[in-house]
C-alpha cells in the first residue's frame, strides 16, 4: 500500500498527523538535510508528499528532481505564513502540460 506524507516546520504540518499522513518536520535551515529527507521519502515507496512551499524554496533543485520521477507526486501547500502562489502555479503547470493549454486561468 502506497503512503502519504506531508514535510515542513512543525506549526504548518502536525495537524495532518490526525489525518493519517506521516509527518515529517523540517524548517529548511539545512537544506542539504532537507534535500536528504525528501530523497528519502521518495526511497520508502510515498506515493504522495505535500511539502510546504516555504521549505520548497529551499530545496528547488531537489523538488524539481522529485516532479520529474512518477512517484512520489509533489503537492506544495501553503505554510503557516500564508500562501506564496508557488502551489497554485505547480498544479496550473501539471494540467497545462496534461492537456496542452491552461484551462484553469486562461493565460495561454
Amino acid at each position: 500500500m502506497y503512503k502519504a506524507a506531508v514535510m515542513g516546520d512543525w506549526d504548518s504540518i502536525y495537524g495532518f498527523g490526525a489525518l493519517g499522513l506521516s509527518t515529517v518536520v523540517e524548517d529548511g535551515s539545512d537544506p542539504e538535510r532537507a534535500a536528504e529527507k525528501l530523497s528519502k521519502l521518495a526511497e520508502q515507496k510515498y506515493a504522495v508528499v505535500y511539502l510546504t512551499e516555504p521549505l520548497a524554496a529551499r530545496i528547488p533543485e531537489t523538488v524539481e528532481r522529485m516532479r520529474a520521477l512518477s512517484m512520489p507526486a509533489v503537492i506544495l501547500i501553503p505554510g503557516i505564513s500564508g500562501n506564496t502562489g508557488e502551489g497554485m502555479k505547480g498544479v496550473s503547470r501539471s494540467v497545462e502540460q496534461a492537456v496542452g493549454s491552461d484551462i484553469l486561468f486562461g493565460n495561454s
